[in-house]
């Protein structure tokens, strides 16, 4: 078991002594990191670290003796945990998605847009890559069409066409979808 502190383990921790600094250090820190626990911070331990950072910056200019250093570091502790409460509360909370416990009976909107046979994502199959890169950029980006000639790198004119032929497609396409539901029900 370590000695008790004395006036004189301060006197050689305020003239920066290692051995004095560590004594000081092994007799606060225990209190302070149990302290600090018990109010629930998020990382005790670099709290406790950023007092005894504090405390040794703060020695020459502590009056009280040891009595009045062991109140300095436990004013420090509290003031470090109030610091960390409230850095939390500005702080979102943040969660990890789990796949397993998401209970979601329906499709996402994504999902339904994207994963069904009659989504959007079949029905772009049917187009090339230009038309499906046109009807991407002036729909989904909401480009104008000599913004996405110019990503494209292709003219206005010819912009137009590929469109102009990729949604005649699309019409084609859901036309035909429609068709037997609509015979269906004559």
């Amino acid at each position: 078991m370590a000695a008790a502190l004395t006036e004189q383990t301060l006197r050689d921790a305020r003239a920066r002594k290692p051995a004095a600094l560590r004594e000081l250090y092994d007799d606060f820190a225990p209190g302070i990191l149990g302290y600090l626990r018990s109010k629930g911070c998020e990382d005790p331990e670099g709290l406790t670290q950023e007092v005894f950072l504090t405390l040794f910056a703060k020695l020459d200019s502590l009056s009280g003796g040891l009595r009045g250093a062991r109140t300095f570091a436990f004013s420090v502790a509290h003031a470090r945990m109030v610091d960390d409460i409230r850095r939390r509360e500005r702080e979102p909370a943040t969660a990890v998605f789990d796949p397993e416990l998401d209970s979601r009976s329906t499709q996402s909107a994504e999902e339904s847009a994207l994963g069904a046979d009659t989504g959007v994502a079949s029905l772009l199959q049917g187009l090339t890559p230009q038309q499906q890169e046109v009807l991407l950029l002036r729909v989904v980006a909401d480009l104008s069409i000599d913004e996405s000639a110019k990503i494209m790198g292709r003219t206005p004119g010819a912009v137009k066409q590929l469109q102009r032929r990729a949604l005649g497609i699309l019409k084609g396409q859901l036309e035909g979808k429609e068709a037997p539901d609509n015979e269906r029900a004559s």
